[in-house]
């Protein structure tokens, strides 16, 4: 096991026994510290074995999002983009809130990336076009139930 393996597992164990997944959890927790490679692995093992499922989609907008931002971070605006898009698509087909989620700002959040990555010139800047951005999960008071 590598050591970044060894360090995403021993977070998601920390996780374990809250009211929601750990590797749904540890998505969030990798994606605002900037892991977003971590991110996207460690939703994916939640994913996979749903795939066809009622969250397929859902989790799979949310691994596009976290590798739109892997390629931000080597400064690869265009593939940024176009993956964006695809996790829009499939985002956009849940109700929001979702799994704890509120899918109308996480929306509005990649509508305003996708448009800093239209700007001409984002394509060879070093600094990314927009500030990486900081998922959360609603309050545990104003959770509802997602539908399945």
């Amino acid at each position: 096991m590598s050591h970044k393996s060894a360090k995403i597992a021993a977070m998601i164990e920390r996780l374990r026994g809250q009211d929601l997944d750990a590797h749904y959890l540890g998505y969030f927790e990798c994606f605002n510290r900037e892991l977003f490679f971590e991110a996207h692995e460690v939703l994916e093992e939640l994913w996979l074995p749903q795939r066809g499922g009622p969250r397929d989609r859902f989790y799979k907008g949310l691994i596009q999002l976290a590798g739109a931002f892997v390629h931000v971070q080597k400064q690869r605006s265009q593939p940024a983009a176009a993956l964006l898009r695809l996790a829009r698509n499939n985002l956009a087909q849940y109700p929001s809130p979702y799994e704890h989620l509120d899918i109308s700002a996480v929306l509005g959040l990649i509508d305003s990336c996708a448009n800093a990555f239209a700007r001409p010139g984002t394509e060879a800047a070093s600094d990314p076009p927009v500030p990486f951005p900081k998922l959360s999960l609603l309050p545990a008071h104003d959770r509802r139930p997602s539908p399945v």
